[in-house]
């Protein structure tokens, strides 16, 4: 895969999420084979067809800052933060079940390559020790498939919690009372090395070369951004 990374002057720290979900749906039609790493400011992203009212503490999430939005993909609720290293795996392949199938053993594969116990489970996530230290969701388009997935190396739970409010039939479903209790921290598992060297080692395993966006290919995904902010989108799934 080739390793997409934006021009000199354009990474700035931390763009707003759907930036980046922007830059996938891009890649997808121009740059198949692409693979990228991102994080942000905490933010809560929620699934195509989920409820946001009964999936997200909004009042928490106005009142601390932290941004809401959706997603092209199903899946769940997730939140993320700087500690939260965000994957997109964008391919040409058209299946979604073949694409998600790839990207999963790969990350596992590239996990435990690295000394940690990674395994996949039938959910689409990567467990470490038995907890959840990646989920991970997959759309087709007309050109290929975008997936695109967390991984958890030192994100505020605590936080997590507040933000997002999961139904008790959901945790009742999985076994547990909390989403803290399923999931944790990769410096928590026995990594021998920080954040930036984790990011380094995950491209190196993906990725073959690179490719710099041109400033006319960043605004054009910055004309496709503005379609996630669109009020209506966000709250219900509809687009004015």
């Amino acid at each position: 895969m080739t390793h997409l990374i934006l021009p000199q002057g354009a990474q700035t720290n931390f763009r707003r999420l759907v930036f980046w979900l922007a830059l996938e749906e891009w890649a997808v039609e121009n740059a198949p084979g692409s693979f990228f790493l991102w994080n942000v400011q905490p933010t809560v992203i929620f699934g195509r067809n989920q409820d946001m009212e009964a999936e997200v503490n909004v009042p928490y999430c106005l009142e601390h800052g932290i941004s809401m939005y959706r997603r092209k993909s199903g899946g769940g609720c997730v939140y993320a933060d700087p500690g939260n290293l965000m994957i997109s795996y964008i391919t040409d392949c058209p299946d979604v079940n073949t694409a998600f199938d790839n990207y999963l053993s790969n990350l596992a594969n590239a996990l435990r390559e690295m000394g940690l116990d990674a395994v996949r489970t039938e959910h689409n996530d990567v467990l470490v020790g038995g907890r959840k230290v990646s989920g991970n969701a997959c759309y087709a388009t007309k050109t290929g498939c975008i997936v695109h997935g967390t991984l958890l190396y030192d994100t505020d739970f605590t936080e997590m919690e507040r933000a997002i409010t999961p139904s008790k039939e959901k945790l009742d479903s999985k076994g547990i009372k909390s989403v803290r209790q399923r999931v944790e921290n990769l410096k928590n598992c026995g990594l021998l090395f920080g954040f930036e060297v984790l990011q380094s080692k995950l491209i190196d395993y993906f990725c073959k070369d690179m490719q710099v966006l041109s400033s006319s290919e960043l605004n054009k995904v910055l004309e496709i951004e503005k379609t996630y902010l669109d009020e209506n989108f966000i709250r219900y799934g509809r687009r004015n």
